[in-house]
């Protein structure tokens, strides 16, 4: 299938190993990436997701959040392969989301998501066992975030469940609730609970659910007072910004203004002027009035972007600290030439492909929210 990508070129059996790509200078590999992607054409579609770094997401075809990068390649019908230069998961929505002889490819397998690791369908599976033994599990609607495996949103099609983004969560919780007393919300707790906080449930009615620990931590008697459980795990980069950032960024712009993604800690949420996803804070500050200041917190590729782009505004990433997405960093001009050049050569390499049982029921979840706007 992939040698009809480019049939002039005679289709090979070996794939060329990472090493020929990894130590050429910029401009080489600049080339390589270009030159492959003008003879494929229509046939590649190249995806790039907001946190990726510049040198790389130039050569997007197409950029967004996970969810609309993945919608996005999934109405394209005249792509053969897409490359999505994000991590893992968003690959694999991808590849449930588009058609079945479309092939995805992530330029480095290695390029995880620490958040999505925090909840393996393994550590799930024990706890919806646990809480069977307390509770009516049909009560429970199990809910995960985007940024999780196709396993996971795969458990939530069997269950009954369903998959949010930091844009409708407060939808989804809404259907959630209206259908079912209790939510098992993961892998985010912080999403979870701020977004259910937003929506008035007293934060009493909330748990934490701590997979190493029996119950998550919690009581049989107290698992019976929650109406939302909310897995114990956290995005690495969105953790690092704290109240004293904020503080820190009003002494220094008292005129300014605090935007920052709802995966931050509750007390950071709490002290912004402005929550929204990823595509809200762009929207945000591309329709903001000229000279004005603004604190964002999210990853830091892309609030440089937006600085280099607005230089008419004040933007300042909100922590002192470096914190960008280290595990999307993985994916660089090295790999993406190396994945692009092999995909020409009719040996692809690192196609992700979601089995079709696992697919079947992570669309089930996905097409739920979908359904839902």
């Amino acid at each position: 299938m992939i040698d009809t990508l480019n049939p002039r070129t005679p289709p090979s059996t070996t794939a060329t190993p990472f090493s020929d790509y990894r130590d050429l200078d910029a401009r080489t590999l600049e080339e390589i990436i270009t030159s492959v992607k003008d003879r494929l054409g229509r046939s590649l579609l190249v995806l790039g997701h907001h946190y990726q770094q510049d040198e790389v997401i130039r050569h997007a075809d197409l950029t967004g959040d996970s969810l609309k990068l993945s919608q996005l390649a999934g109405r394209n019908r005249v792509c053969q392969a897409i490359v999505f230069c994000g991590v893992h998961f968003m690959a694999e929505t991808a590849d449930i989301l588009s058609a079945p002889e479309v092939s995805v490819h992530l330029p480095d397998r290695a390029a995880g998501c620490s958040m999505a690791d925090m909840a393996d369908v393994e550590s799930v599976e024990t706890a919806w066992a646990e809480l069977a033994q307390h509770l009516d599990v049909d009560q429970i609607t199990p809910v995960t975030y985007i940024n999780s495996s196709a396993a996971l949103k795969s458990f939530c099609g069997r269950h009954g469940g369903i998959v949010c983004t930091s844009s409708n969560a407060r939808k989804i919780l809404d259907w959630a609730l209206g259908r079912r007393p209790r939510v098992l919300f993961f892998p985010d707790q912080h999403l979870g609970r701020n977004t259910a906080k937003a929506m008035g449930i007293a934060l009493d009615r909330m748990a934490v659910w701590d997979p190493r620990e029996p119950l998550g931590g919690n009581t049989g008697a107290s698992i019976q007072d929650h109406q939302i459980l909310l897995w114990k795990g956290h995005c690495s980069v969105h953790q690092m910004f704290k109240p004293g950032h904020i503080d820190q960024f009003r002494r220094l712009e008292p005129s300014g203004k605090v935007l920052v993604h709802p995966e931050c800690m509750m007390e950071v949420v709490d002290a912004a002027d402005l929550v929204g996803s990823t595509e809200f804070i762009i929207n945000t500050i591309d329709q903001a009035e000229p000279c004005s200041s603004w604190g964002v917190g999210t990853e830091l590729h892309l609030v440089n972007r937006l600085a280099k782009r607005h230089p008419d505004k004040s933007i300042r990433f909100l922590s002192p600290m470096v914190c960008m997405c280290s595990t999307m960093y993985r994916i660089d001009p090295p790999h993406l030439a190396w994945c692009l050049a092999n995909l020409e050569r009719g040996t692809p390499i690192n196609r992700i492909q979601v089995d079709a049982e696992t697919a079947r029921w992570a669309r089930v979840a996905l097409d739920r929210m979908l359904e839902l706007g």
